[in-house]
């Protein structure tokens, strides 16, 4: 039956206006037009995919999340591989970049209880609330004072206040971001991550900090989870409990924060179909996205305890190798010599924001404690 005002189409070729089209090809199962095949670049992500954990294996220190970008942005410009990542894998990889990231961000609910969260008191609660909106409201003002293009300030201050890429890449699904200006935002805060790995353990004792207060002030100011496992490790396993604890807290906000970025953009396309500029047929996103949904099921789930430990260890398995062959395609969408063109502003972002979100923690560690 056809939908409700919409002439149904003749099997002749005719569209419902009337016009005819080209007789298909013969045979069983003719190509079709216009559909780009994303198996190629699918097949590039899971290689550097097993690459990146070929890397973790023999650097330990090095995530696999940040071995991922690397790769990602090297296969973009390495002379055997960038024209394919541009060209016949670029389908592939933006699937990657979008699709397995959803999944990942899914998964990532499972890491989540709620009852350990609010095990850490209310006060922790109050300075994890902090950081998180000092973060990110200074790093969005900054960035658009620098005149940082497109979404980029907005993507940054997610990053560096709730979980590094997998925020990014949350909430630029969510807002419909340029995947260059998502790429570009990745690369900076992997960057940023990965120095802390080696900055932070080394300002442990100068900072006179014990190891529960260096645990948290790891988890409150390093941006992705891996990161924080790998500074955090080098104070010992009391400081690894509360940094993963502290980080999952802000784990928590990306629910809240994408759902606000989604009313944003739902009052955007109301706005720009008002004026003539929306989204064709005035489509809007969705209130609340389906992945943010699944998350926010998986910390439910998470939180009812009813899954054995076995099954949480393979679904932070599947999820760490999910969000790695993600960044691998986002890693592929950074354009060095567009990035050099805002590098510095960029740059100056990033290491302001760095400095915001670990001057904020360590002061919030050394008043909770």
């Amino acid at each position: 039956m056809a939908l409700l005002g919409q002439r149904p189409r003749r099997h002749t070729g005719e569209h419902g206006d009337g016009e005819r089209t080209p007789a298909r090809p013969a045979g069983p199962n003719p190509p079709r037009r216009g559909v780009p095949d994303p198996l190629p670049g699918l097949a590039l992500a899971a290689g550097g995919t097993a690459l990146a954990w070929a890397v973790h294996r023999l650097l330990p220190g090095v995530p696999m999340l940040t071995a991922a970008v690397v790769l990602g942005v090297a296969a973009a410009h390495l002379p055997g591989t960038g024209r394919f990542a541009s060209g016949t894998g670029r389908p592939g990889l933006s699937l990657a970049g979008r699709r397995l990231m959803r999944a990942g961000v899914v998964l990532l609910g499972l890491e989540l209880s709620l009852g350990d969260v609010l095990g850490l008191g209310w006060a922790t609660v109050g300075m994890v609330l902090t950081v998180v909106a000092s973060t990110f409201f200074g790093t969005l003002w900054l960035g658009r004072r620098l005149g940082l293009r497109g979404d980029q300030p907005l993507l940054v201050a997610t990053g560096y206040s709730i979980c590094g890429a997998s925020a990014i890449g949350a909430v630029g699904e969510a807002r419909g971001s340029d995947e260059r200006d998502t790429a570009a935002s990745v690369a900076l805060v992997t960057l940023c991550g990965t120095l802390a790995i080696v900055v932070l353990p080394l300002l442990h004792h100068p900072l006179g900090l014990d190891g529960a207060q260096f645990g948290r002030w790891v988890g409150a100011g390093v941006h992705d989870v891996g990161q924080v496992v790998a500074a955090a490790r080098t104070a010992g396993e009391t400081a690894l409990g509360e940094a993963v604890l502290v980080k999952l807290m802000r784990v928590l906000l990306l629910a809240p924060l994408v759902a606000a970025v989604t009313v944003s953009a739902v009052r955007g396309v109301r706005g720009g179909r008002a004026s003539g500029d929306g989204e064709p047929g005035g489509r809007r996103p969705p209130l609340v996205p389906l992945f943010v949904a699944g998350f926010l099921a998986a910390v439910a789930v998470r939180t009812t305890g009813a899954l054995p430990g076995g099954a949480l260890e393979a679904a932070a398995a599947v999820r760490e190798f999910v969000l790695t062959a993600a960044l691998v395609g986002l890693g592929s969408a950074v354009h060095l010599p567009t990035l050099a063109r805002t590098g510095v502003r960029l740059a100056v972002l990033g290491a302001c924001s760095w400095v915001v979100v670990a001057g904020v923690s360590y002061a919030g560690v050394l008043l909770t404690s």
